[in-house]
């Protein structure tokens, strides 16, 4: 298989799982940020959000938040890199579930300066004409 992800899915590769069910898994980050940095998966291939069907992304999400309030101890990310811009180097969606302890690290970078709030207006308005 092509996609290490949907290997896992199938019992072709090794993954410690935590949670599985008909439409999800979540299994231990081979590399991973924090310790108890997991992943959740939807287990039908999708690419990116594009490709992701609504209700396989809600029970993404639903798992991820359920084991995200278990794994958490001073806090926990969630995030999800949708595209090689955005950092996605395993193209099957993907949740990481981040445990965070103060201290460990891990940073998010912001980067400097606002927009103006005509600014913010006017990419709210392209965002709400571009939904279907």
């Amino acid at each position: 298989m092509d996609c290490i992800f949907c290997a896992i899915v199938a019992g072709a590769a090794e993954a410690s799982f935590v949670h599985q069910d008909d439409d999800v898994v979540a299994f231990m980050d081979l590399n991973p940020v924090t310790p108890g940095h997991l992943l959740v998966i939807p287990r039908s291939h999708a690419v990116g959000l594009a490709d992701l069907d609504e209700f396989a992304g809600a029970a993404v999400w639903r798992v991820a938040h359920r084991l995200g309030r278990v794994v958490r101890h001073e806090g926990v990310n969630l995030f999800l890199a949708d595209g090689a811009a955005a950092g996605q180097e395993v193209f099957h969606v993907h949740l990481h579930v981040v445990p965070r302890y103060e201290g460990d690290g891990f940073k998010l970078v912001v980067q400097p300066g606002r927009p103006t709030r005509a600014e913010l207006d006017e990419m709210a308005a392209s965002i709400r004409a571009a939904l279907p």
